[in-house]
């Protein structure tokens, strides 16, 4: 997979920092301490400003004999368009409308730093540019854990992205991550929303300052589903009932599941059926399942479906995973799933009726 990273020729450097650890395509800057968010934001390149500026095109003159070559003529304004264009090297990002608002780079830092206040602040993890700049990435994570059980920790990470090309919407996510096996948790709890999408228009940046309100994030949220995790580990659920559940997560769509409401097991599609008995074995196999706050219970056939989509299922690449599980197929499955456990940690096997 290409990287895609942003190379900033005046500096002989890739706008990429990361913590610690060399990410997957072994480029940017590694820093031993996390960073402050201007550091940051100076570590992965991404001190610079967009502008929007006026676009202009050139007036057609005669042509000049039968070959029908055009005389350079004088410029016109192209009304109600504008390029992107970064202030340090004058690159063109992208064209855009006239009520396009630029988010800046240290804008989006800002979302992060509003989320935590005192001492214990934001840890940005890693940030960076791709192409020419037109797109960033920032991925922070939040002090402290959420503890499940005993020994079973989870990490509480945000991630943001935005454009500066006209193409897509600033998007913030906020992704749990359980650290004994390093699987995203998508758990948006009720009356939280665990992503949000805000557009580049005159608004932008004042609902970027309140995306985490709007999203429910702070640090009563650690407390609200470490209760929950915790009490899905104390819900014992049988291995037929991880197998329906499952069924019903992994569904793709309303026929499969009217086939298993109906036990029409014989119309079940070869690629559906592997797929789930791929999901059943990970959830009675793998070394991480057999924890004690997993084994046999609700907060384990959770994570058995968390774990395939991060530990199981193959990619074209590391891109297409990384799609998948912040907003694709993956999100939604570990949603859908997340969704049944809280049911049948409330309502017990009920839950899984389809009816």
């Amino acid at each position: 997979m290409a990287h895609h990273l942003n190379y900033n020729e005046e500096n002989n450097a890739y706008s990429f920092f990361s913590v610690k650890e060399r990410a997957w395509h072994g480029l940017g800057k590694i820093v031993e301490q996390y960073p402050t968010s201007a550091e940051a934001l100076k570590y992965a390149g991404l001190d610079y400003e967009v502008v929007k500026s006026p676009l202009f095109t050139c007036q057609r003159d005669e042509t000049i004999g039968d070959n029908g070559e055009m005389v350079k003529g004088s410029q016109l304004a192209v009304p109600n368009h504008y390029a992107t264009v970064r202030t340090d090297n004058d690159a063109v990002l992208g064209v855009v409308g006239k009520d396009y608002e630029i988010v800046q780079n240290v804008n989006a830092f800002e979302f992060f730093d509003a989320i935590v206040g005192g001492e214990e602040g934001i840890l940005y993890e890693t940030a960076g540019a791709l192409g020419k700049g037109e797109r960033i990435f920032i991925t922070a994570k939040m002090p402290g854990y959420i503890k499940v059980g005993k020994d079973d920790y989870i990490e509480q990470y945000l991630f943001l992205t935005t454009s500066h090309d006209g193409f897509g919407s600033i998007t913030a996510a906020f992704t749990p991550v359980r650290v004994v096996c390093h699987n995203t948790l998508n758990a948006a709890m009720r009356n939280h929303s665990n992503a949000i999408k805000i557009r580049h228009t005159a608004s932008a940046n004042d609902r970027l300052k309140q995306a985490h309100t709007l999203m429910g994030i702070s640090n009563n949220l650690a407390g609200e589903l470490q209760g929950l995790l915790n009490q899905w580990t104390k819900v014992r659920i049988t291995d037929k009932e991880v197998k329906k559940l499952i069924q019903v997560a992994m569904a793709p769509n309303k026929e499969v599941l009217k086939n298993l409401e109906a036990g029409k097991m014989d119309e079940l599609s070869t690629n559906y059926t592997n797929i789930v008995d791929k999901v059943y074995e990970y959830a009675i196999s793998s070394p991480t399942q057999q924890m004690e706050t997993t084994a046999g219970t609700v907060f384990g056939a959770y994570n058995a479906v968390t774990g395939y989509f991060q530990n199981v299922r193959n990619y074209k690449d590391d891109e297409a995973k990384f799609k998948s599980i912040i907003e694709g197929t993956a999100k939604q499955r570990e949603q859908t799933a997340f969704d049944l456990c809280r049911n049948f940690s409330n309502h017990g096997a009920n839950a899984l009726k389809l009816n």
